[in-house]
């Protein structure tokens, strides 16, 4: 038996993976994957010894010549996953905003997605929950990794984790669906007619059809890209210095746009893009052109944003536990605290505002006129603290990805 070890590690944030080669008989197989990590393994069978040594020797020489070197498997440690870090203050608001239940999951809840029969929230310790809209908890996922982030395409539910892994959460047992290059640290996701979109901490934008294959990547103009969605005409951008435009092919830059300060949220509606950023503000950015159309002042940077349908009101969480509200023209109709942590993602519907936060909390909100008439004069409901039932189904996932 023969074993070769190859590992490629470059400085900046690059990649950072290895590729191991043995060889026994006529048999090859390749196990690859980021450093540190179990990874991946294939397996071939040749018809002889000699070919199976020949089919390794130019699997090898094609990853030197990629820059891989041999190395001592061990002796270089793994790169840490980036985990975002959030500061979240207390917020300044004179009135805490009207909700009507809180789930709490124990850690820190980027992820969130709100359809009409359930509520989904992931969080840095792996869990995602299933609730129904009145709070009560129908199960439980548990991934290997940190959630950053859920997004959904028609029925299917996909969770985007720390491990460089998407997760298939549309059945019972959830199992990986795309498996990212170990190079990409993914930051965000979107999915548009089976298409992934991967926005990373590099500030690249990679796209991978429903088969798992790679279509293309671009390196984006700035770094740490918190921002992408997808529609039929492009994939939007964000990241340090603004919000660009690709086409869905990947082969031209439709346009690109500065923001004020970097983009740490982004949300789409049909003609429009909204960009959270870190300098206080949310922008409302053209679909077709990249022209900023309106700005949203609020008092901290903001976290999360999303809209009413069309546009009509536009929300947003601030690093400071305050939700805002605006009309379409930029106008700040209210202020409320969230009475726990900051908003890191957000999503509304019928007149509820459904937030995740630094503290691990589903927030629902009732964001309705009277409510948040009431809640501005002091008047809130008892939120109810929603409990896990003792009997709570939980599914973990398959190991490998799908083939």
């Amino acid at each position: 038996m023969s074993r070769t070890y190859l590992e490629l590690s470059q400085d900046g944030g690059g990649a950072h993976k290895f590729y191991e080669v043995t060889v026994q008989g006529q048999v090859v197989s390749v196990r690859y994957g980021r450093i540190g990590a179990a990874g991946q393994t294939q397996t071939s069978t040749f018809p002889t010894a000699q070919k199976a040594e020949a089919a390794a020797a130019k699997k090898i020489g094609e990853k030197i010549r990629k820059g891989y070197e041999p190395a001592v498997q061990g002796q270089r440690a793994p790169r840490a996953v980036t985990r975002r870090q959030v500061a979240s203050a207390p917020s300044t608001a004179r009135a805490v905003a009207p909700v009507l239940w809180r789930f709490r999951t124990g850690s820190a809840a980027f992820g969130i997605h709100i359809d009409e029969d359930k509520c989904w929230v992931g969080n840095q310790a792996g869990d995602v929950y299933t609730l129904a809209h009145g709070g009560e908890v129908l199960a439980r996922y548990q991934l290997p990794d940190g959630v950053k982030c859920l997004v959904a395409d028609d029925f299917w539910i996909y969770a985007g984790c720390d491990d460089g892994r998407v997760y298939d959460l549309s059945s019972k047992l959830p199992f990986a669906a795309y498996d990212i290059a170990a190079d990409v640290d993914i930051f965000w996701l979107d999915i548009h007619e089976g298409v992934l979109n991967v926005a990373d901490r590099a500030g690249r934008l990679t796209v991978i059809d429903h088969e798992d294959e790679h279509q293309w990547s671009r390196g984006g103009r700035g770094e740490h890209a918190w921002m992408v969605r997808a529609d039929d005409r492009a994939v939007y951008h964000g990241h340090t210095r603004g919000v660009t435009a690709h086409a869905p092919d990947g082969g031209t830059e439709l346009w690109h746009t500065p923001t004020q300060g970097a983009v740490l949220f982004g949300w789409q509606e049909d003609d429009a893009v909204y960009a959270g950023t870190a300098r206080h503000t949310v922008q409302r950015l053209s679909k077709a052109t990249g022209v900023i159309e309106a700005t949203y002042h609020c008092d901290s940077p903001v976290y999360s944003c999303a809209t009413s349908p069309g546009g009509r009101f536009v929300f947003a969480g601030d690093s400071a536990s305050s939700v805002y509200c605006f009309d379409r023209d930029g106008t700040r109709l209210w202020k409320l605290g969230t009475g726990g942590g900051s908003a890191l993602s957000m999503q509304y519907r019928d007149e509820r505002l459904f937030l995740v936060t630094t503290d691990g909390s589903l927030v629902c909100v009732d964001a309705s006129e009277t409510a948040v008439a009431a809640a501005q004069q002091g008047s809130v409901p008892v939120a109810r603290d929603v409990k896990l039932a003792a009997t709570l189904p939980t599914y973990a996932p398959a190991t490998a990805a799908a083939s």
